[in-house]
């Protein structure tokens, strides 16, 4: 990847980053990385990754965009009611950065689907709203050792894991064995706004440091926000030997 004078100046403010520099800005334009999830947490994670100049971006989402979404999901408005949130969300960041290839999936993500959506790309973001789908990433991830980047948020509250399964380590149904008997999601528990923006922006933040090789990450950990308090925590999730993955 040769960074251009157009490159140097769209990006400047990252490159003369010491950390970032030119080697990393071609990092970036080179990578590539998969949205699963056009909500809450995917509309900031999806604007930053591409601002930041990430090569191609992949979205998966099979909903229509409602009212009640607006109050959290920055990439549409009024006139997108009732329009598909892939199709929106690539017209929106083909406006904020053309040179971004998005390749949308307008298709709820299933068993016989997933291989052939998540073959295409090395770094994959959970920002799904129930545990089906969350364990049915995990595993496609484990078992092709991806990297993947989740993140939840319900209330006031929300929640970042990082697996990189090129290592071995714990898995997403290591830290969630079983599906809780109540799912907490936005749709049943409510979300205050802030807290996707917050999750969403930090998700990105965990993408950019895998691409850009950052040895200070959540690697096998969750990252706790707690917005009533304004309180980070982090915790460390550890392989669970009865595990139905074997890590």
């Amino acid at each position: 990847m040769k960074i251009t004078l157009d490159h140097f100046k769209r990006f400047e403010k990252q490159i003369i980053l010491k950390k970032i520099g030119i080697s990393g800005q071609k990092k970036i334009l080179s990578s590539n990385v998969l949205v699963v999830g056009v909500g809450g947490l995917g509309c900031p994670l999806i604007t930053y990754l591409a601002a930041s100049g990430v090569g191609k971006i992949g979205i998966v989402d099979f909903d229509k965009i409602e009212i009640s979404n607006l109050n959290r999901q920055t990439l549409f408005g009024t006139s997108d009611l009732g329009k598909f949130k892939v199709v929106q969300a690539k017209k929106y960041i083909n406006k904020l950065n053309k040179n971004v290839e998005i390749v949308t999936y307008k298709k709820r993500l299933t068993s016989k689907n997933v291989k052939n959506i998540f073959r295409k790309f090395d770094i994959i973001c959970d920002g799904t709203d129930n545990f089906n789908t969350r364990y049915l990433i995990n595993d496609y991830c484990k078992k092709n050792k991806k990297i993947l980047i989740s993140a939840a948020i319900s209330k006031f509250d929300g929640h970042l894991l990082k697996f990189n399964f090129k290592k071995k380590g714990p898995c997403y149904r290591c830290f969630m064995p079983e599906i809780p008997n109540i799912e907490n999601n936005c749709q049943t528990e409510g979300i205050f706004s802030p807290v996707a923006g917050i999750i969403g922006s930090l998700q990105t933040n965990e993408v950019l440091k895998t691409i850009l090789n950052y040895k200070h990450d959540l690697t096998n950990q969750i990252l706790i926000f707690d917005a009533l308090k304004t309180e980070f925590r982090k915790s460390k999730i550890s392989i669970n030997r009865n595990c139905i993955n074997r890590c």
